[in-house]
């Protein structure tokens, strides 16, 4: 099948809401998508909290308190990074 055949409303990228990434986050921050990896939990709360997810702002803060002032900035940068692309 041509991708012309199918609808574009089909093919479009769906919008993730901002609280998709605060799950997200979640997910890295206790461990439920394999090992707990606090830099990528605080980068997908930052990107939830720059989409407009308040409950992201209260885990990013709780994070920050766990993680070096590299981490952060690694997070920060990685989030950055995603939001000029997405």
């Amino acid at each position: 099948m041509e991708m012309s055949a199918i609808p574009a409303s089909l093919v479009a990228p769906v919008e993730v809401s901002a609280e998709a990434y605060c799950e997200l986050g979640l997910m890295h921050a206790s461990g439920r998508a394999g090992a707990v990896n606090l830099v990528k939990a605080q980068t997908w709360f930052n990107i939830a909290f720059a989409r407009g997810s308040a409950r992201a702002a209260a885990h990013r803060q709780e994070l920050a308190l766990e993680m070096s002032r590299d981490e952060i900035a690694e997070a920060l940068r990685e989030a950055r990074t995603f939001l000029t692309r997405h």
